[in-house]
């Protein structure tokens, strides 16, 4: 699909993998992109339209809908993480990380797919993880949000078929952002993320593997479960 002259949408895009989202859009020529945020003033960038978004809040996710009823391209990538570990503590941070990553993306991907079937089809992306695909000691909640923020990926590909949307899908590992800020591992930078999905828009391609991580987890699915979890 087409880039450039386009409009798009990227929630959660005032830091982080959002901001970077937003920023290659305009640099790869998107005529608008709004930058959906629960506090438009925290949208510095001048090339970005700041638009109210809780991604939690029904009424704020219609009326965005309703605002931003010119886009092409949504990219789900508001999301959280805190949840408990695995065999201690409240649970009010699962909730909250099920809340936002999950229904918060069903809750702006339902409201837009009439949208964007108005507007010839376009893209529908969302933010997803190594960890959609392998639990994570350290995280667990987290982990589930995002298995369950695949399995609707999935399924919204297969709804939006027949409107015409591309519905990508796209896994990384740790990112250098301020949710990976006390994680000593390995990191990609967020704009890296950014280029490659905008290289899958391009090519109309369903899914992106950021880094060889990700690679090597989604390649290890059909095999032993040992195996996939054999350094872990």
């Amino acid at each position: 699909m087409d880039i450039k002259g386009s409009a798009a949408l990227v929630t959660g895009a005032n830091r982080g993998i959002g901001l970077a989202f937003a920023q290659a859009l305009l640099a790869h020529g998107a005529a608008k992109v709004y930058a959906g945020v629960r506090e438009p003033e925290t949208v510095r960038d001048p090339g970005l339209t700041p638009l109210r978004l809780d991604v939690t809040d029904e009424e704020q996710v219609a009326a965005a809908a309703h605002a931003a009823a010119d886009v092409g391209i949504v990219i789900n990538n508001a999301g959280v993480s805190g949840g408990p570990s695995l065999l201690e503590g409240s649970f009010e941070g699962a909730r909250r990380e099920m809340e936002v990553n999950y229904f918060g993306t069903w809750a702006v991907s339902r409201a837009f797919a009439p949208v964007l079937a108005a507007n010839g089809g376009g893209a529908l992306v969302t933010m997803l993880s190594v960890a959609s695909w392998v639990a994570n000691r350290r995280f667990p909640s987290y982990a589930a949000s995002k298995s369950a923020q695949w399995s609707l990926t999935n399924a919204f590909r297969l709804a939006l078929r027949e409107q015409g949307t591309l519905v990508v899908g796209v896994h990384a590992g740790y990112v250098d952002t301020d949710l990976a800020a006390d994680i000593d591992a390995p990191k990609i930078l967020a704009s890296d993320v950014a280029e490659k999905t905008m290289a899958a828009l391009l090519a109309d391609e369903p899914e992106v593997l950021v880094d060889e991580a990700t690679r090597h987890v989604r390649a290890a699915l059909s095999g032993a479960l040992e195996a996939l979890y054999a350094d872990r």
